[in-house]
């Protein structure tokens, strides 16, 4: 089973937010399911969380076992952009302005769908009208 990790999770970790310690221990049971990852979007993402460094980061992602997955295929950007067009589109139809320029979500997104089994998010909502088959874990 594998589980990709949205940037907030690490980022909560690493800010000390309340639902850090749940979710430390939260990726220790589902390191024993399978593989952690993260795309190539979320590790661009988690360099901006304060007191970061490189050094932070690579003993974070050793420490963890969380594997970084940075090939994104043409077929992926495919996907990508449908899922953005298609929420562009709802945003204008709804009254709501141009779409935001969230398109780190949307890659995210898509590397769960298409290469994982699940994406571990503070932020459900967020993905769940573009990829409502994607089983997502809450904590």
């Amino acid at each position: 089973m594998k589980t990709a990790l949205d940037s907030n999770i690490i980022s909560a970790i690493f800010g000390l937010e309340p639902p850090s310690a749940a979710l430390i221990g939260l990726l220790g049971r589902l390191r024993l399911e399978g593989a952690l990852v993260i795309c190539g979007a979320v590790y661009a993402e988690i360099h901006a969380i304060p007191r970061m460094n490189p050094a932070l980061l690579s003993e974070f992602l050793s420490d963890t076992g969380i594997a970084i997955e940075a090939q994104t295929s043409l077929e992926d950007w495919r996907l990508t952009g449908s899922v953005f067009a298609q929420y562009a589109v709802r945003r204008r139809k709804n009254g709501d302005g141009a779409a935001k320029r969230l398109l780190a979500d949307f890659i995210i997104g898509t590397h769960a769908a298409s290469h994982c089994d699940r994406l571990l998010t503070l932020d459900p909502q967020r993905y769940k009208q573009g990829f409502p088959a994607l089983t997502l874990l809450e904590i």
